[in-house]
């Protein structure tokens, strides 16, 4: 039999528009929780510039087109949150707070209700405005000029937002109280900074570049990872290659006539 999904009976009513909070959603949604999008009536600017990736996130999700700077607009809404666990959101706090959604008026109304709230940054500066490219920038996480391949503080921070629902749900049970939690995609972005500010990946470590055993290599069509880490990992490489104190550019060379099988 088919277990029931962790979050079966969970109903999350998400604001959220762009990726963060569509990758949270579509996650929370995989561990069994019912979703309902709120969308404006322009819809979610996502689906205008990766259309493809839109319909992935929303796919079997609940979309709704409302209108919240409405009064009835705003009613539907509060018809949505009255029995709905959590609430969640991607726009800056006032801008909520002009409609009305602020915690404290959240929490006297759906005193069962959570809100997770994906800012940029953290209190006190959880108005300003950022993207992940500028987050990754401030961190250091960045190879001028080459443009990111994915936009990593969105999507931890989604991971993220996730973990806040769930913690939000675990104390629920122990208190009977929703809560809120703001989760800031600059401190996702700062996540990462680990492995580089102790020295891992900088050029010419371990991981970043100064081991044979670990580093891409250009062969005769593409590039090969190749990642043999571990001593008997690369043992075991150098017997297949059939060499010894392999250096970078010893297995360079001998990669560089490798034909990848794809």
């Amino acid at each position: 039999m088919t277990p029931t999904p962790p979050l079966h009976g969970c109903k999350v009513i998400s604001l959220a528009l762009n990726v963060p909070g569509p990758v949270a959603a579509k996650r929370l949604k995989e561990l069994g929780a019912t979703i309902i999008k709120v969308e404006p009536p322009t819809g979610d600017p996502l689906s205008i510039y990766s259309a493809d990736y839109y319909r992935e996130l929303q796919q079997d999700i609940d979309i709704k087109k409302v209108n919240m700077k409405d009064v009835v607009g705003r009613q539907d809404l509060d018809v949505l949150l009255a029995d709905a666990d959590i609430l969640l959101s991607a726009q800056r706090p006032a801008a909520l707070a002009r409609l009305n959604l602020a915690w404290p008026r959240l929490n006297a109304d759906f005193p069962r209700l959570s809100h997770i709230a994906i800012v940029g940054y953290p209190h006190p500066n959880e108005n300003e405005a950022g993207h992940d490219l500028t987050y990754l920038a401030s961190e250091g996480l960045l190879s001028p000029t080459q443009m990111p391949l994915t936009l990593m503080a969105d999507i931890a921070g989604a991971e993220r937002a996730v973990t806040a629902s769930l913690a939000a749900l675990i104390g629920r049970e122990k208190s009977g109280q929703g809560s809120y939690y703001e989760v800031a995609l600059s401190e996702a972005a700062a996540g990462f900074i680990g492995p580089l500010k102790y020295g891992l990946t900088k050029t010419g470590a371990l991981r970043g570049g100064g081991f044979a055993g670990y580093n891409i290599y250009k062969c005769s069509v593409g590039h090969i990872a190749v990642a043999a880490l571990e001593p008997h990992f690369f043992a075991h490489l150098q017997e297949l290659l059939n060499v010894q104190y392999a250096t970078v550019p010893m297995l360079a060379e001998i990669l560089a006539a490798y034909w990848p099988a794809y």
